[in-house]
């Protein structure tokens, strides 16, 4: 029986992968890594065959046993950002495991590393041409500036794939914006589109950061789903695909891409249609300004990030298929009208 290891499963994304695994692989069995008791009980009440550790990523030793007695972890609890968590689970499933009965690591980067030359230059709201590709280009991503987000965590787990690869198999998973309603047990609200809406809703416009020209990948949180499935699949039918695994299994995991002046336009109008606001209007905001009303969130709506994902449809033949983002925003709107309504 394959043993899976998974964190974040109360968050968007390991919320909706654990409900995809688990109706595409009933026959596992489940370890969740769950920092209190009162959620460990929620998840429970929706899984109870899932086996509850309760823990944090920062108890770094119950990381290690739990990783060194999986055949798969899959992390995307804050994995992105948390060099102690990456560092517990690499050294767990390398300790576990050995070149016979390799162990496998599914991280979640997130594409916020190809905001670099933004960041750097302290420009927002301008287009980008510069676009990266997982598979032709890798290359490129493998070489990013030390400084770019996100990658002191990303360095760890490609190296560890190349250190380690014989009881190691890595796969560096790194999605865009995310939306789409999640089915996991708690969290089923994305981050920058829900926020931009919610902005929307409190000031009757639609957000613009500067000229609004940026651009930024984007992906159904149901097809990134699909596509840790797949990986999950690759694994347990022992699949070593050149670039499959390892220090070059670079996913950069999209379906598309928006502008973000033009999606500002866009919610506006749909909470106009639902009858939200008077009129669809837009205004543009500096990203301090924006920062008050969504701290974060509000910046990358002026950046660039831009990616390809052909790895993952050359070896997995991965078909990401749902609504697009365009399609989804009625529903997003309503979501974050209603939060609002709750919250007032």
């Amino acid at each position: 029986m394959t043993k899976l290891f998974i964190t974040g499963v109360t968050g968007y994304i390991g919320g909706d992968c654990l409900a995809t695994l688990v109706a595409n692989h009933p026959e596992f069995s489940y370890s969740a890594l769950i920092r209190t008791t009162e959620k460990a009980e929620q998840v429970k009440a929706q899984y109870p065959f899932v086996r509850i550790v309760i823990g944090d990523l920062d108890d770094s030793a119950l990381l290690e046993r739990e990783s060194a007695a999986a055949d798969i972890v899959l992390h995307t609890a804050d994995a992105s950002d948390h060099v102690g968590a990456a560092k517990a689970i690499i050294a767990g499933l390398v300790a576990g495991h050995t070149k016979e009965t390799p162990g496998y690591l599914l991280h979640t980067g997130g594409t916020g590393i190809l905001t670099w030359e933004d960041s750097d230059k302290n420009e927002y709201g301008n287009k980008s041409e510069h676009v990266y590709n997982d598979w032709d280009g890798v290359d490129e991503l493998l070489n990013l500036p030390d400084h770019a987000f996100h990658r002191n965590v990303d360095q760890l787990v490609l190296k560890a794939g190349t250190q380690h690869a014989d009881v190691l198999k890595t796969a560096l998973v790194c999605p865009p914006t995310i939306y789409g309603k999640g089915r996991g047990p708690l969290n089923q609200r994305s981050r920058q589109v829900y926020a931009l809406a919610n902005v929307t809703l409190r000031r009757q416009k639609g957000p613009i950061i500067g000229a609004g020209q940026s651009i930024w990948n984007h992906v159904h949180v149901h097809d990134l789903s699909d596509l840790y499935v797949l990986l999950i699949d690759a694994a347990i039918a022992g699949r070593t695909d050149d670039g499959l695994w390892g220090p070059r299994a670079y996913y950069l995991a999209e379906n598309g891409e928006h502008c973000w002046g033009e999606l500002a336009q866009a919610t506006a109008e749909a909470a106009a249609k639902l009858g939200y606001l008077p009129e669809a209007t837009t205004e543009v905001l500096d990203p301090e300004s924006a920062k008050k009303y969504a701290g974060y969130e509000s910046l990358s709506w002026g950046m660039n990030s831009r990616g390809r994902s052909q790895r993952a449809r050359e070896l997995l033949a991965w078909n990401p298929s749902r609504p697009s983002v365009v399609d989804e925003l009625p529903g997003i709107v309503r979501v974050e009208w209603e939060r609002l309504q709750n919250v007032s």
